[in-house]
């Protein structure tokens, strides 16, 4: 007679691990809601610091929390051929885009500024199949290009549909960042995302702690609560942390698809406006929330 053995198998679990696109799409959310923080968080910034002083000491701060984390996990330089991608990534979002951005909300409303974002996926999309090779759909193309325009249109409804000096401020932040962004896309395959800002950042101190000194003695500083959280948002939430998840999820589905998620930024960006400096909505906020929600599920289903 045979026996049958006392220790019978129970019951197996299966842990599945999350599907990468899903995390990278969940990481690059993560980067837009921080970066929709920038421009509220910016104009608290400007109440307490000149345009120059708000924008160097957010970079030597950045710098000293990625260097700081760099240096702890002691962490090798990257390899000479990387270099030159991340001055690339220095130059758009370490320096470029903050400086162009802050001067125009000088004289710019948040909402008005939010035309530069909305512009931002179509552009980083164009600058990255003219770097990459990569050629999205014909579908994903009509579904972006709908997405801007909803965007842009109402940005500019929101805004009176007056252009003003800031606009040359605005769409030369918007050609810089979208350099800055595919170049740092592109790193992200090679290295892990925080690595690529961090060594961007880390690039630009010699350059902006003297920037910063200047600044700071030259321009008037009045220390308020909203100055100073405004300052350590713009440096810590999106000058590191949030290029951070950005990159990572850029790495994972794409520069496309990850850049045309940043069409929901502006209409984030005015709903934190209106909590933060008491701005007003129109009423075309929610059509315009639907079709760019519509729009961006389309680009996340359409095949390059």
């Amino acid at each position: 007679m045979k026996t049958q053995s006392s220790a019978t198998a129970g019951p197996t679990i299966a842990v599945t691990a999350p599907h990468p696109a899903r995390t990278g799409t969940l990481l690059a959310v993560l980067g837009v809601v921080a970066f929709s923080l920038t421009f509220p968080a910016t104009a608290w910034g400007l109440e307490g610091f000149g345009p120059w002083s708000l924008v160097a000491v957010r970079s030597v701060l950045a710098a000293l929390l990625a260097g700081g984390a760099l240096l702890a996990l002691r962490v090798a330089p990257p390899a000479r051929r990387h270099w030159a991608g991340l001055a690339v990534v220095a130059a758009g979002v370490v320096v470029g885009f903050p400086l162009l951005t802050t001067l125009a909300l000088r004289t710019s409303t948040t909402a008005h500024a939010a035309v530069v974002v909305g512009l931002l996926p179509l552009t980083t999309a164009l600058l990255s199949a003219l770097r990459t090779g990569i050629r999205p759909s014909r579908t994903f193309w009509a579904a972006a290009l709908a997405g801007a325009g909803a965007v842009v249109t109402f940005t500019v409804l929101q805004s009176g549909g007056a252009l003003t000096s800031a606009d040359l401020y605005l769409f030369g932040a918007l050609l810089v960042c979208a350099a800055g962004y595919t170049e740092g896309g592109r790193l992200a395959r090679v290295m892990p995302g925080w690595q690529v800002i961090g060594w961007a950042l880390v690039l630009c101190l010699p350059l902006t702690v003297p920037a910063a000194a200047l600044a700071l003695a030259h321009e008037p500083v009045r220390l308020t609560a909203h100055g100073v959280a405004g300052l350590l948002w713009v440096a810590a939430g999106s000058q590191f942390l949030g290029l951070v998840v950005w990159y990572r999820g850029m790495a994972a589905i794409g520069i496309p698809k990850a850049s045309q998620l940043q069409l929901a930024q502006p209409l984030l960006t005015l709903v934190w406006s209106v909590l933060l400096l008491g701005e007003h909505l129109t009423p075309a906020a929610p059509l315009t929330a639907a079709a760019v929600l519509v729009c961006i599920a389309v680009t996340q289903r359409a095949r390059g």
